[in-house]
């Protein structure tokens, strides 16, 4: 099987949207994964580091506290030698009621001596618009029986819980984002054999040669799945080489005795014009044509080559008429038509032959042939019940069958359409019953110079009907 080297065109059917595709899919797993760490790890590291700022804090406010209390209890120096030095703008002695005994000059806060002290003397208050924290001290020596109130302005350590918890809501918010943006960035950098190895697969078509699709570099996961995936396709186009050979062992085995069948009864119903025989001989007729779809099933797109004839409308329509009796014909029939008769026969006589069914023996079968720009166009109308709305485009698939069929008349028929460069649609007609339009191109649309020239191009069969 051949490694495909040119570039892949992009396949709308082929595209996944972004919120549904694999790699967002393991970004956004990334971002809660992150999203989850930064928040457990932060958080954790941030209440470590503020209680190691508070603990700091209050050691220093601590160590204040102790150092004035033994330098206010020091008896062995004078008041004002001990008082000066020692309080400072958020201290003060409190006295046994509570009330504010000694406190130093130009203090900022809000009392004087012989008030009660508006404070607690433990925790954490608020100056105006400062927050401060507060401890207190018994005291000995020559203020025995008193209390010393120390203060500092806890401002620093809540800005810096602040400021701390902002960048924790920061970095929650941007981290996930970030890791979400690049991790699916990355990821299509990463899965871009396996985006690619699914547009190629979404290429494979089942009645083609299989070719294998092309493994990364790198021989990581992707590059296991991707090889599976050939070995698969190993698998699956040797067992349709086994089916397909087995296929047209079959229909070789059966061609030749209804060939041998069929003119023994036509020779027999042309001499003793008995119904039943002729009946079988259409029998028979039904039978060569399904060998002949199967061995077209067998043989597929690539082994069948078209044997083009120039010839006139008429000759067509009159070996359908042949085939298939009792079918109304329509439109022009008195052009010339470029085609390989054989298969293009095969193919309306597929839809008519469907028609006939769907319609009943008393029901209408109605082809038509005309001219639209540059298609000549068969149209197919029956007046039977019409297609089941369920069946869709799935109706030209192998073994599909509406119509009581062996279900591969659609199939070939659309398949020789597509070979001829036309194509076959089907649907409900507005009067009811099925409608189908096989088309293919009108060679006589061009000049006369131009249509020899495109003949000259042509492999003709030795049978070409020049009219």
């Amino acid at each position: 099987m051949a490694q495909f080297n040119q570039p892949i065109p992009a396949l709308s059917s082929a595209k996944v949207a972004w919120h549904k595709s694999l790699r967002f899919r393991l970004a956004l797993a990334f971002s809660l994964v992150t999203l989850t760490l930064v928040s457990v790890v932060g958080f954790a590291m941030m209440g470590f580091l503020l209680r190691g700022m508070e603990n700091q804090f209050d050691m220093r406010l601590t160590d204040r506290a102790d150092t004035l209390s033994v330098r206010l209890s020091d008896a062995s120096a004078g008041l004002g030698e001990s008082l000066v030095p020692a309080l400072d703008n958020f201290s003060a002695v409190l006295d046994e009621q509570g009330n504010v005994f000694v406190m130093p000059q130009n203090t900022p806060l809000p009392f004087a001596p012989g008030d009660p002290l508006p404070f607690p003397t433990e925790g954490d208050f608020s100056v105006g618009n400062v927050p401060m924290r507060g401890v207190s001290r018994e005291l000995t020596g020559f203020f025995e029986g008193q209390m010393l109130w120390v203060a500092l302005p806890s401002e620093p350590l809540l800005d810096a819980r602040e400021g701390a918890t902002r960048a924790m809501l920061l970095a929650v918010i941007i981290t996930p984002l970030l890791t979400l943006l690049f991790g699916y960035l990355l990821g299509q950098h990463m899965l871009q054999h396996l985006g690619r190895a699914a547009a190629l697969a979404d290429q494979i078509s089942p009645s083609k040669n299989m070719a294998a699709l092309p493994l990364p570099d790198r021989p990581d996961e992707v590059h296991r799945l991707i090889s599976a995936i050939n070995r698969l396709l190993v698998r699956i186009d040797a067992q349709q080489h086994r089916e397909k050979a087995l296929l047209g062992q079959i229909v070789h085995e059966l061609g030749a005795p209804l060939t041998v069948l069929k003119a023994t009864l036509d020779r027999a119903g042309e001499r003793t014009g008995d119904p039943e025989i002729q009946k079988a001989a259409l029998v028979t007729d039904e039978l060569t044509f399904t060998t002949q779809d199967l061995m077209q099933l067998a043989r597929g797109e690539l082994d069948l080559k078209l044997v083009w004839h120039l010839i006139p409308a008429q000759a067509l329509r009159d070996r359908l008429e042949r085939l298939v009796p009792g079918t109304e014909y329509a439109g022009d029939w008195n052009g010339m038509i470029l085609c390989d008769p054989d298969r293009l026969t095969q193919a309306l006589r597929n839809l008519l032959a469907n028609a006939r069914r769907a319609a009943g023996p008393g029901g209408c079968v109605c082809l038509t042939l005309q001219a639209v720009g540059e298609q000549l166009v068969f149209t197919v109308r029956d007046s039977g019940p019409g297609l089941p709305d369920a069946l869709g485009e799935s109706i030209f698939d192998p073994f599909v069958s509406g119509s009581g069929s062996s279900g591969l008349g659609l199939s070939v028929s659309r398949q020789i359409a597509q070979m001829h460069g036309g194509q076959l649609t089907g649907g409900n007609g507005a009067e009811g019953g099925a409608e189908f339009r096989l088309s293919i191109p009108d060679a006589l649309l061009a000049d006369e110079s131009d249509e020899l020239e495109e003949l000259d191009e042509l492999t003709l069969g030795e049978g070409l009907v020049r009219g």
